[in-house]
């Protein structure tokens, strides 16, 4: 790679002499033929200079006091140029001018970019993002200033000064202090990458934090319930009318595979009579905006009628907090006997992995959850055991024909 030329020169404006005599001692930055000047904020009698030199050639305390200054500043144009050229292979004499006097860092700390970013996907709520995913932004930016003023003791500071320890660190926090698990840490890990590539797309040179440090995840089997337990469920007489609401709305959602948020948004108008003659419910997808359709069987239409009342208040089930339906659900569980940990998001598993249990094209199923890609259904929709013995008996039908040979 190419090094351009670099200068760094020292001058004085004899043609603005001040009161006292003296004159400015200026700056100046050249790469390439670009100049950019600057003040040193000192001052020096003319005669007490050398313009060959460019600097002091006084023997006092003063003069050796300026000389020292001036290569001090000269050290760190130095020191600038090179780290701006092994980031991003250029340098710019004002790039560098607004480093040296303060002007390029003022400001531009961890938490100004994170109010910057926020403040932009704020913007964009309810038109291609999720209220839901900017407040999960406002709580990584939350938890980043609670690890700095417990490890640093400041709640804010430049961004440059954010390594990859940092980042470690910043990760076993999460880990110890809200017993966050390593996918939920990571994923708070990668809101704050998200802030870095907004810094750099501002326009911004700097050491990647994130070069040294993997994100990765760990692969957990997703919980969902079988047929026969979806049965017993639904056959379960519960001992509270708030338990059997959380049910119903458990059941709708498995029969369904609407998420909680989907379900949150349904509404009277987004449940048609298709060409078939067929109820469905035809709308998009609130997390990403995807269109989706599917078709009303028989549960989800019963407990559809069982709360038609409702329709008076402009509901149509009687939905509560995600939080409160997960704490629920584990009562209910219990009560049914079935040893797994649900929460409402397992119903739209279930669906899925119903549906291929059930002999469902994984593409049909993709398009009823209103995926974009096959691997986003596969995630949902596992291979259970009751699937691969279904394919195994079709198998042996055709191949165990030594029997018949004999």
């Amino acid at each position: 790679m190419r090094r351009s030329t670099f200068k760094i020169l020292f001058y004085i404006k004899r043609s603005n002499p001040k009161k006292n005599g003296k004159v400015a001692i200026m700056g100046r930055i050249t790469i390439d033929g670009k100049r950019s000047q600057f003040s040193t904020k000192l001052e020096i009698y003319p005669d007490e200079w050398n313009n060959e030199w460019g600097k002091s050639i006084g023997n006092n305390a003063e003069a050796i006091a300026i000389n020292s200054m001036l290569d001090k500043i000269r050290g760190k144009i130095v020191t600038y140029y090179y780290k701006l050229m092994d980031i991003d292979g250029y340098a710019s004499p004002d790039k560098i001018k607004n480093i040296l006097l303060g002007f390029e860092e003022k400001g531009k700390t961890i938490i100004y970019y994170f109010d910057k970013f926020n403040e932009q996907y704020r913007s964009k709520v309810g038109v291609t993002v999720r209220r839901t995913t900017y407040l999960r932004y406002e709580l990584v930016k939350k938890r980043l200033s609670e690890f700095m003023e417990k490890t640093y003791k400041v709640k804010d500071m430049p961004y440059r000064e954010i390594t990859t320890v940092f980042i470690q660190n910043f990760y076993q926090f999460l880990r110890s202090k809200y017993k966050s698990g390593n996918n939920n840490a990571m994923k708070t890990i990668q809101h704050l990458r998200a802030i870095f590539f907004y810094i750099k797309n501002s326009g911004e040179y700097f050491p990647d934090p994130f070069a040294n440090f993997k994100i990765s995840f760990e692969k957990k089997e997703r919980s969902f319930l079988t047929k026969a337990e979806l049965i017993a469920l639904y056959n379960k007489k519960l001992p509270s009318e708030r338990l059997e609401r959380v049910r119903d709305i458990f059941l709708f959602c498995s029969f369904t595979g609407l998420s909680y948020s989907d379900l949150q948004n349904l509404t009277k108008e987004k449940i048609r009579t298709n060409i078939d003659g067929h109820l469905w419910i035809m709308a998009t997808r609130n997390k990403t905006g995807i269109p989706y359709k599917v078709r009303l069987l028989d549960i989800p239409i019963a407990i559809l009628k069982k709360y038609e009342y409702l329709q008076e208040y402009g509901e149509l089930l009687p939905i509560i907090s995600n939080q409160k339906m997960n704490e629920y659900l584990s009562e209910i569980t219990n009560i049914c006997g079935i040893n797994k940990r649900i929460t409402s998001h397992c119903a739209r598993h279930t669906f899925g992995t119903l549906c291929l249990t059930e002999g469902m094209s994984i593409e049909s199923v993709s398009k009823l959850l209103g995926h974009t890609k096959i691997k986003t259904t596969q995630i949902y929709a596992q291979i259970t055991d009751q699937k691969l013995s279904n394919e195994m008996d079709k198998l042996a039908k055709k191949l165990n024909i030594a029997s018949s040979l004999k």
